[in-house]
């Protein structure tokens, strides 16, 4: 059975029709364990997305579907969780943050989640 690698999802939405939400239910049926982080309020898969910053949490893997732009206001919190990795999902591909992780022994990808999940590359 592959590790369970506690990912942070960041821009988690109660809407199925979005990413987010099929990665968080993606990553659960991987058995991974989530934790929802965004700016909507409302719950996926019975689990609340929280609206403040997730504090003490050990991450493995934080997933991006928030823009660049908005990332910029999450850079100090992120790099403080101290992630093994951040995954950038297509359109959130950030060269500052990739460097900033980078710089501090993170390892990033420019990838997707759900095929990395789908492909055993997660």
């Amino acid at each position: 059975m592959p590790q369970n690698k506690r990912t942070l999802i960041i821009g988690a939405t109660p809407n199925p029709a979005r990413y987010a939400y099929i990665a968080a239910q993606m990553l659960s049926d991987f058995n991974h364990d989530i934790v929802l982080f965004g700016i909507k309020k409302g719950e996926v898969l019975g689990q609340t997305i929280l609206n403040d910053w997730p504090e003490n949490e050990e991450i493995d893997t934080v997933t991006l579907y928030i823009n660049p732009q908005i990332q910029k206001q999450y850079y100090d919190q992120i790099l403080n969780l101290n992630p093994k990795r951040i995954i950038f999902n297509p359109g959130t591909e950030n060269d500052e943050l990739r460097s900033l992780a980078e710089n501090k022994g993170i390892e990033t990808e420019y990838a997707c989640t759900l095929v990395m999940l789908r492909t055993n590359q997660f």
